[in-house]
């Protein structure tokens, strides 16, 4: 059977190759014989037969036919090299033809591995937007509309070229280029304009103004006699806008609607002084820690003295908290007592964790779960959904990463798992810890002994009160803890803070016997209220300077 192969040149991308022998020269061409050769991934092969090759260069030779021939059971022998051959040319089988004479390819599911590209791919090729041609005018001008005015002699008239150009601008062609890609819409016309129906435009939002954190305390109010106790909490503003202080043994109430000030209780040296004050929510009641270990109940409404809680601890009571009906009070000796002040047997849980004194009591937004600070370098939280007083362990998470003594707890008004806590001077950090699993998200060396923390509602902002050295007041941009504002005006350690109702105004308490109120959380410049003229609190009382 005789069998017909395609052969090029290497030149021209082969992908099987052959060796060939030429046997004789001739006007005609060459004539060679097929020896051994090696396909395109290497292995090696042997094709009997002949080929004529036609004059010509190896590089620039057509594709030329090679006759063999096959016999059952087995191959014919190839003739015996001729004397007068010359080196060897490599070639290349680009395909077979077949019987019936056509051409098939001899690589192996070629269109599988040569991709084809889309139609949308050929981007060698440029192909006009014809919806944007003008073909009248490209017709007019490749058939040589410039002619005539390339040829003519004569000059043509002023109002000739004035017609000429406003028919030029009337039919838009003041152009020279025929192909165009696609240009883009034009601008739509109202018909009639908005500004008919709504005499008023839609503008856009105007920008956030810029806050304005004022530097100076807006008002400085006399507190002679203020304990200097890193422990205790003398400091308090209720829901009512008034504002509690203890002043050694006396509790006054100063209304910041009117400026008023009034004496709620003085007691005796026995039973004083007064170690912590505390509002209840509906802002009548307020709480009253003494340092004989009791703790009073008072309506402000009717200055009236409602209790008088007992039992519960046996040294000063420096930290109280409420939540809802539940008065928690923290003692010097380390308890931590859950009060119902609805019923006479006011006692309900008792919590047992530190070994120190209780120095700071803070009830989260949703009532369940309880952060206590200690003078023993702990915080601990307490759910009140499985703490119990017969559970030997009754603390959710115990936080030992303080290195000083945490009395600043804060929960977030923002995200109600989050707590920061501020250590003493022997740690001055700010930690904030995720409640539901006890870790510690971030930690900030503040430089001093952290005292008290108040978080902004209106923005995501943390403000610090510190100690020795410097007796500033620090305004945090969280969660970057990037400074944004620094208070100075104290000249001894801010240990106490309070939040108006409103969120705006934060007044400080400190051991240089000054209240100062800080216009830090107003939203804008707009919103800060003019500075009034008011009398001295506690001006009518001769034991007040």
């Amino acid at each position: 059977m005789e069998t017909r192969f395609i052969l090029k040149s290497d030149y021209c991308g082969c992908f099987l190759f052959l060796i060939g022998t030429v046997v004789r020269e001739g006007g005609g061409g060459r004539v060679r014989r097929l020896g051994q050769g090696r396909d395109e991934g290497g292995e090696p092969m042997t094709l009997p037969g002949w080929i004529r090759e036609g004059g010509g260069a190896c590089g620039s030779l057509s594709p030329t036919i090679i006759r063999g021939s096959r016999r059952c059971g087995g191959r014919r022998k190839p003739p015996p090299p001729a004397r007068h051959a010359r080196e060897p040319r490599v070639f290349s089988v680009c395909g077979v033809m077949d019987s019936s004479g056509k051409f098939r390819s001899r690589i192996p599911r070629q269109d599988q591995f040569i991709p084809r590209k889309k139609s949308s791919e050929n981007l060698d090729r440029f192909i006009p937007n014809r919806a944007a041609l003008d073909l009248d005018y490209a017709h007019y001008m490749l058939l040589g509309g410039k002619k005539g005015k390339e040829n003519s002699t004569t000059s043509p008239s002023a109002s000739s070229e004035a017609y000429q150009k406003r028919l030029t601008e009337a039919f838009n062609m003041n152009r020279t280029r025929i192909l165009t890609f696609k240009n883009k819409p034009p601008i739509p016309v109202e018909p009639i304009p908005y500004s008919m129906f709504s005499p008023l435009k839609e503008q856009s939002k105007p920008n956030k103004p810029q806050r304005v954190i004022p530097q100076s305390s807006e008002r400085t109010l006399d507190a002679p006699d203020i304990i200097d106790d890193f422990y205790l909490n003398l400091l308090d503003w209720g829901s009512n806008n008034v504002l509690a202080i203890a002043l050694e043994n006396t509790v006054f109430l100063w209304n910041a609607s009117d400026g008023t000030t009034s004496e709620l209780v003085t007691l005796d040296e026995e039973d004083g002084p007064v170690t912590s004050v505390s509002w209840a929510v509906d802002g009548r009641h307020i709480a009253v820690g003494l340092n004989n270990s009791h703790v009073q109940l008072w309506d402000c409404v009717s200055s009236r003295q409602l209790r008088t809680l007992r039992g519960g601890h046996r040294a000063r009571v420096g930290a109280l908290a409420w939540n809802s009906h539940i008065l928690t009070t923290g003692g010097s000796e380390g308890r931590i007592i859950n009060n119902d002040v609805r019923v006479r047997s006011h006692i309900v849980e008792t919590y047992r964790g530190h070994q120190l004194e209780v120095c700071g009591l803070k009830w989260s937004a949703s009532g369940q779960q309880l952060a206590s600070g200690g003078n023993d370098n702990l915080v601990f939280i307490w759910d009140r959904s499985t703490a119990s007083s017969n559970s030997p362990m009754q603390w959710l998470h115990r936080l030992e990463d303080h290195n000083a003594a945490v009395r600043a707890l804060a929960w977030c008004p923002f995200q109600g798992n989050l707590l920061a806590s501020g250590g003493g001077g022997g740690d001055q950090c700010i930690k904030f810890w995720n409640t539901n699993t006890g870790m510690c998200l971030n930690s900030v060396n503040t430089g001093s002994q952290v005292c008290a923390l108040q978080w902004n509602k209106l923005e995501r902002e943390l403000l610090s009160s510190h100690g020795f050295d410097q007796n500033q007041l620090i305004l945090w941009k969280y969660p970057s803890m990037v400074k944004m504002a620094e208070l100075s005006g104290h000249t001894s350690r801010v240990l106490f803070m309070a939040q108006s109702p409103d969120g705006r105004t934060v007044v400080s308490a400190a051991g240089d016997e000054t209240l100062r109120f800080w216009n830090v959380f107003g939203t804008t410049e707009a919103a800060k209220r003019p500075e009034t003229e008011s009398p001295e609190p506690f001006a009518h009382l001769s034991r007040i300077r």
